[in-house]
């Protein structure tokens, strides 16, 4: 079910938000100081591509106060945008009931786009 969720999902749309996210890594990996911000971008680019089978989890050994100044500065300079247009699809897939499924995966798009820091993403067992 995921496989058909992901075809679905890269068809209508997963493929466009994919390569935005890739293409803001490669402008963001111009700079030094944008690199670890175009590691995260790359992150959600992976995520969005295929995000049915997947989970985005806390790591334990986040580094800590360096993760939060960080999530903090990511919020502040685009973060709450893209989460903010996660949540507008996500809930608006979820009017109609096959929209449903797509919509919870906005949300978990939101989830990470808003705090990419100290998480990775998983295959869910």
């Amino acid at each position: 079910m995921s496989f058909l969720g992901n075809i679905i999902w890269l068809i209508f749309g997963g493929f466009m938000i994919a390569i935005e996210f890739f293409i803001a890594s490669l402008l963001l990996m111009i700079s030094i100081v944008g690199i670890p911000f175009g590691l995260q971008t790359i992150k959600l680019g992976s995520l969005a591509m295929w995000p049915f089978g997947r989970e985005a989890v806390s790591t334990h050994h986040a580094s800590g106060c360096l993760s939060v100044f960080m999530n903090v500065l990511w919020i502040l300079i685009g973060g709450i945008w893209i989460a903010l247009s996660h949540l507008f699809w996500g809930v608006v897939l979820c009017i109609t009931i096959i929209g449903i499924p797509f919509g919870k995966q906005h949300f978990k798009l939101a989830s990470v786009a808003l705090t990419p820091f100290g998480r990775e993403i998983r295959y869910k067992n």
